[in-house]
This record gives structure tokens, C-alpha cells and sequence, in this order.
């Protein structure tokens, strides 16, 4: 399921295409997904196809196209504190987009059925914590992710704000989805081919809403001899911050916060712009056509007028090179850790506060 969008040369440009396409519509969404490169998801040798608005398995591994998960992360509405449950949570790669945004006072959970997917998800949630820039741009909800069925959790869990399930659900099902929902809660889940919006109203009432045509594969059924008991999966306990870690967050949030005034008064502007597409719009550029023997050839028209145009786009590309070049620089600087680093704090201590990061 996918391609519905232009594929991108890199993560920027396929978020580019996605807002154009409307599958991104608001400002929160795309900045989760700008700073989570969908590449790094992918297992070496398949990176090519990362920014491709397709879906990729590779054994138990598998991510949805980018389009469907633009249009899970809008139609999960999704605020800072709230409590996400991810069924079928696979590589992590959008339950950690939803920590994001949910930050360090929500609940992140994932359950998947194959452990050593689980396992993979952990690795590449270790790695982002550790090696990507973008982590300190932003407050955490860090996932925690179980090994287990779906649909076979311990029925004394308790419930969520948000839910999604990532594999088609069949209709006799959808109940047992709902009963994990909060009131006021939102679930998202395929069903019957349509990706659905189902909202709780009230402890017997929901509201379903239709998003898109979708195909995904079924819900995996626990398969077992006659009398064995199902393997109960128990959800991860919600549980209380230690002063430790609030101190963390509100140390970071602080300096994070001077950090952002103090670049706002510089008037920094940190978006790279958007020069691939650019270039395609200077390649399409044709003056006028000729006949060569019976084939129709493209050619420039030579001119003084042409001449003086092509020297303003030399001139424009270089500036504009230039200030690209100047903002990349600033991106590589992680203001974060450079104030952190110049604390008059134990190396111990600095260490905990950049959560033991490797760069």
C-alpha cells in the first residue's frame, strides 16, 4: 500500500512531498517527522527505498508507506501528556514519532508479536536517543515495548487516550479494540480495507469515522491445543517519575527554552530550503524546439536577453548555496549540549543530563 506521493531523494524531501499531498497537515506531525529519518529504520542495503511512499518487509520487519502513517499520526490528534498504546508496534519507528510530540509526562507503549522485532525496535530506539541531533530538540516520551499477541492482553489492563493498530482487525474484533479506549479516547485501526477514526463519546457510545482505502494483513491468531491456555500478554505498569529524571527534564526544558529565545532574537532560521526542487524547476526550463531530420529536439534560443538571465541564475544559485551552506552549519551545532557541557557539573552528572549520549 502506498505511492501516493513523488519519491524523495532523502527524509526532508519525501516530508516535502507528503505536506504538498495533504497526508501532513499540521505543524506538530511535521515536525516529528522531519526529525525521525525513516532511513534509518531500514536494514543496510535497503535504505534506497526509504524515502519511496511504499511499505517494506524484510522477514518479521515491516513499515507501512509514509502516507499511512501522515494520515495514523493526524487522525490520532495527538497532545502532549497523553497515554499511546501501539499494537503491532514492528521497527518503533512511529511509536517513537508519538513521543515526540505526546512528551516526557505521557505513556508510550507498544506490544509486538515477534520478539526479535522487538528487539530491533529497542536497538534503533537506543540509537536514536544516543546518536541523532534531533533528540535534544524536543521533550521524549521514551516507548516501552512488550513481546506478545494483541489479542491476548491481560483483561485488568488499563486504558489508553490513544490507540493504533498496525494490522488489518476483523470485525468481530473491533469490540474488544474499543474496550482498551478511554472515554474521549481515539483509536485508529484498519478495518474492512478503511483505515478508521473511532472515537469514545461515552462508555457504551463511539463515533467511527472513515480516513482512507487501505490493505494491510490480518491480525495473527494465537494458534493452540485444545485446552492450553493463551500466553496473557500484561501490558508495561504506568508509573511515576523519579526526582532524578524530573530534574533532568526541567534542566533541559530550561536551557532548551534560552536556548530557542536567545536564537530568536539572532533571527536564526534553522529550515533548510527546499533546493532539490529547485533544480528540477531549472532542468524543465526550454526555450523552443527544433526539427532534426523527423525528431523533435529541445534547444535554447541564444540571445543577449538569454545570456543576461542565465548570469542572474548563476548568481542567485550561488547566493542561495551560500545560505544554505551557512545554515547547515548551524543545524551540526547542538546548542543543547554545548550548554550542558559548560555547566559547572560533575562529568558524571553532565552525562546523566545528555542521557549518556555518544555525540
Amino acid at each position: 500500500m502506498g505511492g501516493a506521493v513523488s519519491a524523495g531523494e532523502d527524509n526532508d524531501d519525501l516530508i516535502d512531498n507528503l505536506k504538498e499531498a495533504q497526508y501532513i497537515r499540521t505543524e506538530k506531525v511535521e515536525q516529528a517527522f522531519r526529525a525521525i529519518d525513516r532511513g534509518d529504520y531500514y536494514l543496510d542495503g535497503y535504505r534506497d527505498n526509504a524515502y519511496k511512499d511504499l511499505a517494506w518487509k524484510h522477514g518479521n520487519i515491516h513499515l507501512s508507506a509514509p502516507c499511512i502513517y501522515s494520515e495514523v499520526m493526524e487522525a490520532l490528534k495527538l497532545q502532549p501528556g497523553l497515554s499511546f498504546l501501539n499494537l503491532g508496534s514492528g521497527t518503533g519507528y512511529l511509536s517513537t514519532m508519538v513521543g515526540l510530540i505526546i512528551g516526557p509526562f505521557g505513556v508510550n507503549h507498544g506490544v509486538e508479536l515477534h520478539k526479535d522485532v522487538v528487539e530491533y525496535a529497542r536497538e534503533k530506539l537506543d540509537d536514536f536517543i544516543k546518536n541523532s541531533d534531533s533528540f535534544d530538540k524536543f521533550e521524549f516520551c521514551e516507548p516501552v515495548f512488550v513481546v506478545g499477541n494483541c489479542l491476548e492482553i491481560s483483561t485488568d489492563s488499563h486504558q489508553y487516550d490513544r490507540i493504533y493498530c498496525g494490522a488489518g482487525v476483523q470485525k468481530d474484533h473491533e469490540n474488544y479494540m474499543k474496550v482498551l479506549l478511554k472515554i474521549g479516547g481515539i483509536l485508529v485501526m484498519p478495518i474492512e480495507d478503511q483505515l478508521t477514526q473511532i472515537t469514545r463519546t461515552g462508555q457504551s457510545t463511539w463515533e467511527s469515522k472513515n480516513i482512507l482505502a487501505v490493505s494491510f494483513a490480518p491480525l495473527v491468531q494465537q494458534s493452540r491445543a485444545d485446552g492450553e491456555k493463551p500466553d496473557t500478554v500484561h501490558l508495561p505498569p504506568v508509573t511515576v517519575r523519579s526526582l532524578q529524571d524530573l530534574s533532568r527534564i526541567y534542566i533541559r526544558r530550561t536551557l532548551r527554552n534560552l536556548a530557542n529565545e536567545d536564537s530568536q532574537g539572532k533571527g536564526t532560521t534553522q529550515r533548510v530550503p527546499q533546493k532539490r526542487k529547485r533544480r528540477r524547476c531549472r532542468r524543465r526550463r526550454i526555450n523552443t524546439y527544433v526539427f532534426v531530420g523527423n525528431q523533435l529536439i529541445p534547444r535554447m534560443v541564444e540571445s543577449e536577453e538569454e545570456e543576461h538571465t542565465e548570469e542572474e541564475h548563476k548568481e542567485v544559485e550561488e547566493e542561495e548555496d551560500r545560505d544554505i551552506g551557512d545554515i547547515e552549519i548551524l543545524k551540526q551545532v547542538n546548542v543543547l549540549r554545548d550548554q550542558i557541557m559548560a555547566l559547572p557539573l560533575p562529568e558524571s552528572l553532565k552525562a546523566y543530563l545528555l542521557y549518556y549520549r555518544e555525540k
